[in-house]
């Protein structure tokens, strides 16, 4: 009954100064709904970084230049070339595929319209490496691939911009200064991570180099392994042999990067968890900051209603009962600050994750958690005040104006 009278008072009170109250709770709301966004935007970017890499198999080594690590002085990486691509294709025992890419912006230009994308050079077995598909007409053959002629392969989102509802197989755009005649248009993949993955179109290699790039450096090689297990040992050869065509000694560190998926995903996985904890860490310094906005409030509650607590003590009530009833008042305070940041935090989420083309991923136990470190701050910090107001005389409070 005591506890049911107490909580009945202290959502008097809360209701009589509801504009207090609400700035009160202001700062709880803050700190669970942060927390909350953070963690679950955190770990649906996690998701959607490990699903992609996945989409692309475990047996996918991506060859670029410059190294991840590097800890002496900066020295410039150069890009691959042709040969360096010929060299693994011939020197390296136990690859299904090697797929050279060199990308460049470009504005294409078709009637009026023009926009803004990314070429990309690629080879034959470039849209199986990728796993992307054709949503119509087809991919170069094997003499325009030979030959550099000029044809592409749109993506959904330039197709979009330059034709809108129409056919583009057939039609000639403008990249650069290159006239180049469309033979496809790829599968729509959407955004992700906030990145339109179908902003892109595809030229052969050749084309690329001598028409757009105008060199035969290679900006990035993907190699498919054969069989899956023995991806360490085909690492560890084609490394050697960028070495030894690199010129680079015994004692220095390697101006390129051989990774495989596993490792681009764990990597990627623990700096999105490093920063989903770091950014949690920060949010929750808002719950904190919260408590002691609780405590603050609650003290200068305690004396305006002084004469109050007086009047009650002299009645007969026990400095236990004043004690619970302030200790309920501000717990009240954080409970529905923590209810509503949840749903805050919650519509934050969603919000962010949809934009980034993300999903969403809420861990149950984070809500429970930041639920539950509300009300142990209204605990925490409503107890000096509430114990301030059990321990004042009777006498010298009904004194007081």
């Amino acid at each position: 009954m005591m506890l049911i009278e107490a909580s009945r008072l202290a959502m008097q009170a809360i209701v009589r100064n509801a504009f207090r109250s609400i700035l009160t709770v202001l700062g709880v709301v803050i700190g669970v709904a942060a927390v909350i966004a953070m963690v679950a935007i955190g770990q649906g970017t996690t998701a959607e970084v490990t699903s992609q890499v996945s989409e692309l198999g475990s047996d996918l080594l991506l060859i670029e230049p410059g190294s991840i690590v590097h800890s002496g002085p900066p020295r410039p990486a150069a890009p691959f070339s042709d040969r360096d691509v010929d060299a693994i294709r011939r020197q390296i025992t136990g690859l299904d595929t090697v797929s050279p890419l060199v990308a460049r912006s470009a504005t294409l230009i078709f009637g009026n319209r023009n926009w803004v994308s990314t070429v990309q050079g690629v080879e034959a077995p470039y849209l199986d490496v990728v796993n992307y598909s054709l949503a119509a007409g087809r991919f170069f053959q094997d003499g325009e691939l030979r030959s550099g002629l000029p044809v592409c392969v749109l993506g959904a989102t330039p197709k979009t911009e330059l034709f809108g509802n129409g056919d583009p197989i057939g039609a000639s755009i403008r990249i650069r200064q290159m006239s180049c005649r469309v033979i496809g248009v790829l599968e729509a993949k959407g955004a992700s991570l906030g990145q339109d993955r179908d902003d892109l179109v595809l030229t052969p290699l050749r084309t690329m180099q001598r028409r757009i790039a105008g060199s035969q450096d290679v900006d990035m090689i993907f190699a498919t392994v054969r069989d899956p297990a023995a991806i360490a040992r085909v690492q560890a050869d084609i490394e050697a042999l960028l070495r030894e065509r690199r010129r680079i000694g015994p004692q220095e560190e390697d101006d390129f990067d051989v990774a495989d998926m596993k490792e681009i995903a764990t990597m990627l996985g623990d700096i999105t968890t490093i920063l989903t904890g770091l950014l949690a860490a920060l949010a929750a310094i808002s719950l904190l900051v919260g408590g002691i906005g609780i405590m603050n409030i609650m003290l200068v509650s305690v004396t305006e209603r002084t004469r109050e607590i007086g009047i009650r003590l002299a009645i007969g009530a026990t400095s236990a009962q004043v004690l619970l009833q302030f200790l309920v008042e501000a717990v009240a305070l954080s409970v529905i600050g923590g209810v509503i940041g949840i749903a805050l935090g919650l519509g934050l989420a969603w919000g962010v994750t949809d934009w980034l083309g993300v999903p969403m991923v809420v861990d149950p136990r984070i809500i429970v958690l930041a639920f539950l470190f509300s009300a142990a701050v209204g605990v925490v910090f409503g107890f000096v005040p509430a114990r301030r107001a059990a321990r004042l005389d009777p006498i010298e409070a009904l004194r007081h104006e």
